[in-house]
């Protein structure tokens, strides 16, 4: 790759605050996942990249507009975030109850995305990003940004769960010496208003 990819996730939404799995369910942003936008485009401070794709979800959608990418970012289906099936909705805490021990990375998820089909797509992702001359952004969704970076570091996709990512957070991901490397993680305009809220595990 030529540069670097930077990863984006939305801002806060009610179900995100509230813990809830949220896959393809468009559940818009917060009035502070609003602020958090705007305040991850300061961060971020009018950089330009040489591609910028954006899930088309509004949360991830709406963020890159307030951030100052709408204008430039093409939708990519294949940072939909993950399906979750049966879960979607459900707290970590709602499922334990039924399943005691499950985790979304050891599962199952009834009727829903394998880890292995979310890793697929971020890969895809990867490659496309590699053909840009230039640093790429990326506006997107917890887990699959969090699968994306396990990905490019050669780790296993469920070691993802070691890659917490707040609402509307940045991820740099690059290369050092020629080893796939992770520049910065979890840097975050969430942090700018408020403590982290707890994330589905």
């Amino acid at each position: 790759m030529r540069g670097e990819l930077w990863l984006a996730r939305h801002g806060e939404t009610v179900w995100s605050r509230t813990g809830r799995h949220t896959g393809r369910t468009d559940v818009p942003l917060t009035g502070k996942g609003r602020r958090e936008a705007r305040a991850l485009g300061q961060l971020l401070g009018g950089r330009r990249f040489a591609l910028v794709l954006a899930s088309p979800l509004s949360r991830a959608w709406e963020t890159c507009r307030l951030a100052g990418y709408g204008d430039v970012a093409e939708p990519c289906l294949d940072l939909l975030e993950w399906d979750y099936g049966a879960v979607e909705g459900r707290t970590a805490a709602e499922v334990r109850a039924e399943r005691p021990g499950w985790t979304i990375w050891s599962g199952p998820v009834p009727r829903g995305e394998t880890l292995a089909r979310l890793a697929a797509r971020a890969r895809r992702v990867i490659a496309r990003s590699a053909t840009a001359r230039g640093d790429v952004l990326l506006f997107a969704h917890g887990h699959v940004l969090r699968v994306l970076a396990a990905c490019w570091l050669g780790l296993r996709p469920r070691d993802a769960r070691l890659l917490a990512l707040s609402t509307a957070a940045l991820g740099v991901l690059g290369e050092d010496a020629g080893a796939r490397v992770l520049r910065a993680w979890n840097l975050g305009a969430a942090r700018l208003s408020g403590p982290a809220r707890r994330r589905p595990r």
